[in-house]
């Protein structure tokens, strides 16, 4: 067990949201996957958990799913802390969202989001 993963599993899940059970953006399905953006690398003073959760999206896509099993938190709390992250510039979440939510085409699915998925599943 390395020194992140013991401080992981001795600090109450609570504690690590900040009492939160919600964030604005903290309704991310299961499969939506992690990207690690540039501003990223400059990040300083960050939880151990934000800092697990960089160190595995930097290797490429990772689901929100997958990283609350690495970081054995409830999903709940992986959420959260992923929505921080986000929130903080430092990683971007592809959900699955239809199309024609965001800009009005057909639902059909666009390239870029059919390579996102095709990545995180290369990845497994």
């Amino acid at each position: 067990m390395s020194e992140s993963e013991f401080e992981t599993r001795t600090v109450r899940p609570y504690a690590l949201t900040g009492g939160r059970v919600k964030s604005e953006r903290s309704d991310y399905p299961l499969e939506a996957l992690v990207e690690m953006l540039p501003a990223a690398a400059s990040a300083q003073g960050l939880t151990p958990e934000k800092r697990a959760i960089l160190q595995h999206a930097s290797h490429g896509y990772i689901s929100v799913a997958e990283l609350s099993a690495l970081l054995h938190l409830p999903l709940g709390v992986t959420r959260i802390v992923t929505s921080d992250l986000a929130d903080a510039g430092f990683i971007k979440v592809h959900t699955s969202d239809p199309v024609e939510a965001k800009t009005g085409q057909s639902p059909a699915l666009s390239l870029s989001v059919l390579e996102s998925v095709l990545n995180g599943i290369s990845a497994l």
